[in-house]
């Protein structure tokens, strides 16, 4: 994995957010390659409830400023870093008063899904890519973790198809058993044809679940990965009939490893 360029897209990572499934792998993995002498960069929103003064982010000007078009309305872009102590990882974050002030990830005090969680995922997609743009840094593999960012692979082969930066990338998403129940908004699929994706290539988002979203993600990626060992059977169904290499399930102490081959051997040849 030496001089590998990877950029890490996750919903959740640890030590900003509690430790979950998906948070401990956007941390574990990339930390990995970076001990293999990977080049590194990782992207997850900024939440309201992560500590800013405790993991000292902050914000980026020369990265910030750009107002990103949500559904026909001008959202402003907002970029903030850390850097992973001991590590010598970057973590930048995306942001943005309306959609990540509040003080909490994907639901309210009663559980309920934010209702703009839907735009929050869009915005968050266009955003690390406009971010990675700026910084001019072409990665060899873009590995996807969680719900929230599952329509980076969507918008990368659809909406940035022609974007030269990322003309050689290979798009991996990891699968896991965590995700919501109900739907999100579901003027979802509307709102991504407004960027004018073909309804056709999302027909599953007329139904927005969590499984629609992530086999949208698949049927975008060149690669997949499955992160839990209980994945539910309809996702199980739907990578064994996918043409793309899948990493079956591995265990924390044995991941390593795998996932390294699998980036070599599959996703990069």
């Amino acid at each position: 994995m030496k001089n590998k360029r990877i950029l890490y897209v996750s919903s959740e990572v640890i030590p900003y957010l509690p430790e979950t499934e998906i948070a401990s792998m956007s941390f574990e993995v990339p930390q990995m390659v970076n001990s293999k002498g990977g080049q590194i960069r990782i992207f997850m929103p900024r939440y309201g409830n992560i500590n800013e003064r405790r993991h000292q982010l902050h914000e980026v000007i020369r990265l910030s400023g750009m107002n990103l078009v949500i559904n026909d309305f001008d959202m402003p872009l907002i970029i903030k870093v850390a850097s992973i102590p001991k590590e010598r990882i970057q973590v930048y974050f995306i942001d943005n008063e309306e959609y990540f002030k509040r003080k909490a990830t994907f639901t309210d005090e009663d559980g309920n899904l934010f209702a703009d969680n839907d735009e929050r995922a869009i915005f968050f997609a266009k955003g690390v890519v406009e971010t990675v743009k700026k910084l001019n840094w072409a990665p060899d593999i873009i590995h996807v973790h969680g719900w929230l960012a599952s329509l980076l692979p969507l918008y990368l082969k659809r909406y940035y198809a022609s974007e030269p930066l990322f003309k050689q990338s290979k798009i991996v998403t990891s699968v896991y058993n965590k995700g919501f129940d109900d739907t999100l908004n579901k003027q979802l699929i509307d709102k991504i044809a407004f960027d004018g994706i073909d309804k056709g290539d999302i027909s599953e988002l007329e139904e927005p679940t969590y499984s629609n979203l992530m086999k949208v993600a698949i049927k975008n990626s060149d690669a997949a990965i499955i992160g839990s060992s209980d994945l539910d059977e309809e996702l199980s169904g739907y990578l064994n009939t996918t043409k793309i290499p899948v990493l079956p399930y591995k265990k924390k102490e044995e991941f390593a490893q795998a996932y390294e081959e699998f980036y070599t051997t599959k996703v990069l040849d």
